[in-house]
């Protein structure tokens, strides 16, 4: 008779009951995340994709109760890029070896259609080796459209908790899961390679909600899921909650990995917030993406959705030689490459 890992690597799928027990158990650890490391290295290797990170706005214009940058937090410093200094980014980020630009920030209403239409077309045009990734939260299927004409090629959206009561629980009411549901199906179908995946141990939230969230992927079936420990905010309505578990955290990866072998998963900088060596235990489990930050300095420390995130102060350049390093003393290697999904066969 098969394991209940060997059955999940096999079928890519367990009951839920299963499901839980793998979530919530650390005895099948070892050998939970040898199978994934495996299944990664099966289809990935040992290569680990980069991505250049770029936060170019801390505005938003929601009210979401965990995140520190929320409307309503007074205490934040604002700031958006301008388009010369994203290209500035690009610039550097490509000399370092990035052949993928993110650009992310709060829904900001400055950043229209029009504008960022604009920006991509303008990396595209001198980094055209290089794919560009969104993520500036729920939009129009228009505005989605037309950043895809314009050359963006992937676009990352959490759905958070796929339990309506649970997302009423994270969120004012003027939020609806349904609409982020939406965007993420209407994104997949304009041809975006499109990235969703929530939160672990946010407040609230019940492993049997998480297995609704593994469900719901299953229907998606993403090119890139992005899971990570919640971790707190002092300015945030719920900044009273505990974080969440780093170990469960790792174990998700290892699942998410069997049950999407192709799937591009990061080894989040929440993972290295919460543990000095959070990204490199992440890649061990079955990751195979980490996303260094090539905002400029000054900006850093602005865009702080949780407390204490890693390399706020550290430039991308020193950043990116000491985790080639760190990655390569685990047996992995970071690579120039513009890292797109493999699909199977």
């Amino acid at each position: 008779m098969l394991s209940i890992i060997e059955n999940l690597k096999e079928s890519r799928n367990l009951a839920d009951q299963e499901l839980i027990l793998l979530i919530k158990s650390s005895t099948f650890e070892d050998e939970l995340f040898y199978t994934a490391d495996q299944v990664r290295k099966s289809i990935y290797g040992t290569d680990v994709y980069i991505r250049g990170l770029m936060e170019i706005t801390n505005y938003c214009q929601n009210n979401c109760y965990y995140c520190g940058i929320r409307n309503e937090n007074s205490h934040v410093q604002r700031y958006r890029l301008c388009n010369e200094e994203i290209l500035d980014c690009c610039t550097h980020g490509y000399h370092l070896g990035f052949r993928t630009f993110v650009l992310q920030g709060g829904e900001d209403n400055f950043f229209k259609k029009e504008l960022m239409s604009e920006i991509i077309t303008g990396i595209k045009s001198q980094f055209s080796d290089c794919a560009i990734t969104l993520s500036l939260g729920e939009r129009s299927m228009h505005t989605y459209q037309d950043w895809f004409k314009a050359g963006a090629d992937r676009y990352l959206l959490r759905h958070e908790t796929k339990n309506i009561h649970h997302y009423q629980l994270l969120h004012p009411k003027n939020m609806i899961s349904e609409n982020r549901q939406k965007c993420l199906w209407g994104l997949k179908q304009i041809g975006f390679q499109v990235g969703s995946g929530f939160m672990v141990g946010t407040p609230y939230q019940t492993t049997e909600h998480i297995v609704e969230d593994l469900r719901f992927l299953q229907k998606l079936q993403p090119d890139m899921i992005g899971i990570g420990p919640y971790i707190t905010h002092q300015n945030t309505p719920l900044h009273n909650f505990p974080n969440g578990d780093f170990h469960t955290c790792l174990r998700l990866i290892a699942i998410l990995r069997l049950m999407f072998p192709f799937a591009l998963i990061p080894a989040t900088t929440a993972l290295g917030t919460i543990d000095p060596q959070g990204r490199e235990m992440g890649i061990k489990a079955g990751a195979n993406v980490v996303m260094p930050n090539l905002t400029p300095v000054k900006y850093r420390k602005h865009y702080e959705l949780y407390d204490h995130k890693i390399s706020s102060h550290e430039e991308a350049a020193e950043g990116i030689r000491q985790l080639e390093l760190r990655i390569k003393d685990i047996g992995y290697q970071i690579v120039v490459d513009i890292g797109h999904v493999k699909r199977e066969s």
